[in-house]
């Protein structure tokens, strides 16, 4: 197992099998169905979710709906599923790209996957100390038109001091493929920092976000695919490069993901989209 541990630290991400039952990723996932057809969405909140640097800029009209999701959970959808009255063009459960962020902290189901003793093994192997849970997302990759995930870092929304405290748990609860948008790594680009950083602007202006930086551009023969099996797990360092392709096929892809931070000797950047609250601090992911 150690030898195991040994090249997700060099290579900044790690596939490991048989996280959770194929019974239980069902379980998951009717449970979102559950959430999905409760969905009562404000009309100012129809808004789409995107990785592209410019295209998040465009969007920040909204942005107080994302920048206040963190003990919440929230609805983020694809582009082209709202008419121009805002009304779905598409059935709602097809619409979305992702609900986050606090699904671990109000949904049982999801805060028993994200607290389970395997995850709290793995961490324990990696020798995090004082592991905090910062986030959580469902991702849903939906057929014919889930959305493209550009080359990013998770560091550059998730930042810390020093870098390198933030790693992401990306749990396959349907199979994940090359044909419907499995992960890619440029594997050991975990060790070249960031380049890009989104950030808080001061109170009273607007965007409420910005980017410090720009992406680099990565050269596309340097990725590898991370097809993974239903039930299984990819650990991604917070500073590793990766991207997911548009899902162009008849099949979805979703995911339960979520990000820990050993908080030991960290500090967290209060230029950080997402802060603890009052309501919600980040909690302990070693329980009994």
């Amino acid at each position: 197992m150690q030898s195991t541990m040994n090249s997700y630290q060099e290579d900044g991400y790690l596939i490991l099998d048989g996280l959770l039952s194929p019974a239980e990723c069902d379980e998951l996932r009717l449970r979102m169905g559950e959430i999905v057809d409760q969905m009562d969405v404000p009309e100012h909140c129809r808004i789409q979710f995107s990785t592209n640097h410019d295209e998040q800029l465009k969007t920040q009209g909204n942005a107080d709906y994302f920048i206040t999701s963190g003990d919440k959970i929230r609805f983020f959808f694809e582009k082209g599923v709202f008419d121009d009255k805002g009304d779905f063009t598409v059935p709602k459960e097809r619409s979305l790209n992702k609900i986050g962020h606090a699904l671990h902290a109000y949904e049982p189901l999801y805060k028993t996957a994200t607290h389970s003793p395997k995850i709290q093994g793995i961490a324990k192997k990696l020798g995090l100390k004082s592991p905090v849970i910062l986030q959580s997302m469902y991702i849903f990759k939906q057929p014919g038109i889930g959305g493209e995930v550009t080359p990013h870092q998770d560091a550059t929304f998730l930042h810390t001091e020093p870098l390198g405290r933030v790693m992401g748990v990306w749990i396959a609860l349907e199979d994940a493929t090359l044909d419907n948008g499995c992960l890619w790594f440029i594997p050991g680009s975990h060790n070249n920092g960031i380049t890009r950083r989104m950030v808080r602007t001061p109170e009273g202006t607007h965007p409420l976000t910005d980017f410090v930086g720009r992406e680099a551009t990565y050269d596309n023969k340097l990725f590898i695919p991370a097809p993974v099996k239903k039930g299984g797990v990819v650990l991604i360092d917070g500073e590793v490069v990766h991207k997911s392709e548009q899902n162009a096929s008849e099949k979805s892809r979703h995911v339960y993901t979520f990000h820990i931070m050993e908080s030991q000797k960290t500090k967290w950047s209060p230029e950080n989209w997402l802060q603890p609250t009052e309501e919600l601090p980040f909690p302990d992911l070693y329980t009994k």
